[in-house]
């Protein structure tokens, strides 16, 4: 999720997302309630995953985390718009479905 700046507009990023089979979804203009999302998330990455609880010997140490940092950001941390719940449990599925959300 980006907002609408130019450089998310561009033919070269949007080459490189559909080569990496990345979806892009674009907040809406002036509307800060879902750019801030995107805001939060990016302000997160370095406090909590890069650089936040965890001193990495290396960048490679780093980049071998990230997956397991997004499985418990994504699944396990509790946020605040969620009321306190991870963000998956917005999906309306309980129980063990990661083989189905990791599709």
């Amino acid at each position: 999720m980006t907002d609408n700046g130019s450089a998310y507009k561009s033919k070269r990023f949007a080459k490189m997302l559909r080569r990496l089979r990345i979806s892009h979804i674009r907040t809406r203009p002036y509307t800060p309630r879902t750019n801030d999302k995107a805001e939060r998330f990016i302000q997160r990455l370095p406090r909590e995953w890069a650089y936040g609880y965890v001193v990495y010997p290396n960048s490679d140490a780093r980049a071998s985390n990230l997956a397991p940092w997004m499985t418990h950001y994504n699944f396990q941390r509790p946020h605040s718009a969620t009321s306190n719940r991870p963000t998956t449990s917005r999906l309306g599925i309980y129980g063990n479905n990661v083989v189905r959300n990791h599709i």
